[in-house]
């Protein structure tokens, strides 16, 4: 899958950044109550979200789960680097990275490492095995580094958006 830009076909109006701010803080809201918090009637507000979807800017709604309640106690990050960064060796990495369930996120990066995963496992030996057996002889991985996190600090889901559009500082 080649990067397309996003082309905004639109532009977003105080009442659609209203939307999105409140939608963000809870995916669940009902159109009434969404309706409500943003100052319009519930049809004009379903209307602007089901366009919001449409455009791509909201791109889904899901879970957030508590991880360690469901066993899976061990976050690692793993910076990755490869023999060749050719646009075909790039994709074929990416596209092995979809497969291994381990990994949460995968971001390419610029600088010293390639890649940088973000991988949740129920342990230690679980996330080892995954790094000796997968990542490390996966084609073209030149070098791995892994580091454990110790706690969450900040978890913000989503980007920085006030009810007015994006925090600007």
């Amino acid at each position: 899958m080649k990067y397309m830009p996003m082309i905004r076909s639109f532009k977003l109006d105080k009442t659609d950044w209203r939307i999105l701010h409140e939608l963000q803080q809870d995916g669940r809201i009902t159109n009434v109550a969404l309706a409500e918090k943003v100052g319009i009637s519930p049809p004009p507000c379903l209307r602007r979200v089901r366009t919001l979807e449409e455009q791509g800017i909201i791109s889904g709604y899901r879970a957030i789960l508590d991880a360690e309640k469901l066993g899976f106690e061990l976050t690692m990050f793993a910076m990755v680097g490869l023999h060749s960064q050719a646009e075909h060796d790039l994709v074929a990495f990416e596209e092995q990275v979809r497969q291994w369930p381990i990994v949460r996120e995968c971001y390419m990066l610029s600088g010293e490492v390639d890649f940088i995963l973000k991988c949740v496992a129920s342990d230690l030996h679980t996330a080892q095995e995954f790094v000796i057996r997968d990542l490390t002889k996966a084609p073209n991985v030149d070098s791995v580094k892994t580091t454990l996190t110790l706690r969450v600090s900040k978890y913000e889901p989503g980007v920085p958006l006030t009810r007015e559009g994006p925090v600007t500082t």
